[in-house]
């Protein structure tokens, strides 16, 4: 497979398995079918203005791809891949390092590097700051989120690793009409400080 003409920097698989992104430092994100993969990408995004490392399918829309640039870029960038359009670009005001969606929430999840070295927790669709997270001193490198979807974990240049609880999951993973509500005008859970680990 070939279509990148710098290093590939970031890769994310759709939940299925059969959509893989790429970005790269050539500015791009390709999106490559699997099984039937071909030597060719069936799309081609070029609108970003620095390497792209942060990539992230939502859960809920399979084919809503979400992309994050690099310093001279500094966007996040909301792409239907059926059709291949550019729904959305948010300024992030600063380098996109990675991208998570939350499973219960519809929310995003950034982190960054230059030249904020933080976490912004995105409300979707209206992209409205929910949280600023603070506490890396350099860039984040690597976003992980925990199998239940409630902590985040963040990997940064400062050597540090830092526990993020981000969202409060039912147990039971059923949803009442009264969360529903509450989820649907806005409201969250109250986030909880976070853990050091050196």
């Amino acid at each position: 497979m070939n279509g990148h003409t710098q290093e590939v920097c970031g890769l994310r698989w759709t939940r299925d398995g059969r959509t893989l992104a790429s970005g790269g430092n050539d500015n791009l994100v390709l999106v490559w079918s699997w099984p039937q993969a071909s030597s060719s990408p069936i799309l081609t995004l070029n609108e970003h203005q620095a390497a792209v490392k942060a990539l992230a399918w939502c859960p809920w829309q399979s084919s809503l791809l979400t992309s994050g640039g690099g310093t001279n870029d500094r966007t996040i960038r909301f792409w239907n891949c059926h059709s291949g359009t550019l729904l959305n670009t948010v300024d992030a005001q600063s380098q996109v390092s990675g991208l998570i969606w939350s499973e219960e929430y519809k929310e995003l999840i950034s982190a960054h590097g230059f030249a904020h070295n933080n976490l912004v927790i995105w409300k979707y669709p209206s992209m409205t700051k929910v949280a600023d997270l603070k506490g890396h001193t350099n860039r984040l490198l690597h976003l992980a989120l925990s199998p239940d979807g409630t902590t985040v974990v963040s990997a940064a240049a400062d050597e540090t690793l830092r526990l993020w609880k981000c969202f409060d999951v039912d147990p039971k993973k059923k949803k009442s009409s009264t969360e529903e509500e509450s989820r649907s005008k806005g409201s969250r859970p109250q986030l909880a400080s976070h853990t050091l680990l050196r």
